[in-house]
């Protein structure tokens, strides 16, 4: 550390504690100025330090996932999050509440960049749903449903017996 700025460290820590010391609501004796001094001191050196503190939130973005990439795909039905280790059909909204995007999630923890956002049965539902209403078709063409089976004719009545008169009605 240079000198001029030890002494600005030193002059800001000065006016600070002057700045203290003038406000009414202060009742400090003397010691207790010393003290507030000092700690000013050491606060502003601390600030006009170089920083060697950026290297501790580097080791801080270490996150440890929840469960294993494997484990987080392991079923058709949803994906479990790394995060928190729940279970969810698509993760875009989750992380969102988490302030991530994928791409940021992905870097995170390592993943792939063709690690899925939604689960599979999940996106297949909904492309079903969007085949079924016509989207993806181009103008002019019609909706292809998938044809619905016939259902198989009911058996009819056994046919009345022959011999036997029918009740007359009246």
């Amino acid at each position: 550390m240079s000198e001029e700025t030890s002494l600005s460290a030193v002059e800001l820590a000065a006016e600070l504690t002057v700045a203290w010391l003038a406000n009414n609501n202060t009742r400090a004796s003397t010691d207790e100025a010393v003290a507030f001094l000092t700690a000013m001191h050491k606060t502003v050196g601390g600030l006009t330090a170089p920083a060697a503190t950026e290297a501790e939130p580097a080791a801080a973005s270490e996150y440890t996932p929840a469960v294993t990439a494997r484990k987080s795909l392991a079923s058709k039905e949803h994906i479990v999050s790394m995060i928190d280790g729940r279970p969810y059909r698509t993760l875009t909204r989750h992380l969102g509440t988490h302030g991530l995007t994928p791409a940021e999630y992905r870097s995170r923890y390592n993943l792939p960049a063709t690690y899925p956002m939604t689960a599979p049965a999940y996106s297949e539902q909904r492309r079903e749903m969007a085949k079924r209403i016509g989207l993806g078709r181009k103008p002019g063409q019609k909706v292809q449903s998938k044809p619905v089976p016939k259902a198989a004719p009911k058996p009819r009545k056994a046919a009345k017996a022959k011999g036997k008169p029918e009740a007359a009605v009246g």
